[in-house]
């Protein structure tokens, strides 16, 4: 499977309990962080919730 890189780019100020939790679940919690993910349909749905505070790259393995 593909690998993805989330940056977050924006800060939870503000934002909804729901979003918080789905950033801390995809391992964001500080504006600026990085992690890799392996793409599925799970990780799918947690990036097109937050997508307005998240920047999605592929990774080249």
């Amino acid at each position: 499977m593909a690998k993805v890189k989330i940056t977050l780019v924006r800060g939870l100020a503000g934002k909804s309990k729901r979003k918080k939790a789905t950033l801390a679940a995809l391992g964001l919690h500080k504006r600026g962080a990085v992690t890799v993910k392996e793409l599925n349909p799970a990780i799918e749905g947690m990036i097109d919730k937050v997508r307005e505070l998240i920047k999605v790259e592929p990774v080249e393995e």
